[in-house]
């Protein structure tokens, strides 16, 4: 009887969307905006979907507790008021795009989330644009 639980979680973040190899005016035609030289910022939503059987103990697919405090050590803690260009390992040579954001996040959980539970995560850069992984 697979089920599947829901965390989300918020966080604030800057980033400037730029790929190094190209020219300034490249850049600037592909990204727009998003290439500020001085960044820009979103409060970022997401949505940690843990997919899995229901244990017969404890009535729980995962505690809910146990997600929310790793999500918050391995997510919020490295990203929250960070400038993910600068601040963040994972970008240092990763463009910190939506999509790039959370593939990251979603390695991260899975390194400490057991294989037996499916994830996915949904990232929403704003109320309108929204990525997910795995799609």
């Amino acid at each position: 009887m697979k089920t599947a639980v829901i965390r989300e979680e918020h966080f604030n973040a800057a980033h400037r969307l730029h790929n190094p190899a190209w020219s300034d005016q490249q850049n600037q035609e592909v990204f727009g905006k998003c290439n500020n030289p001085n960044y820009h910022g979103h409060n970022y939503e997401l949505h940690v979907k843990l997919i899995g059987e229901i244990d017969p103990e404890t009535g729980y697919v995962y505690d809910i507790k146990i997600l929310s405090d790793m999500i918050k050590r391995l997510v919020v803690d490295r990203f929250d008021h960070k400038n993910l260009n600068l601040d963040v390992a994972e970008f240092k040579d990763l463009n910190p795009t939506a999509e790039n954001i959370v593939v990251v996040i979603y390695d991260l959980l899975r390194e400490e989330i057991d294989e037996k539970y499916d994830i996915k995560i949904q990232l929403y850069e704003t109320k309108r644009n929204y990525v997910e992984y795995p799609a």
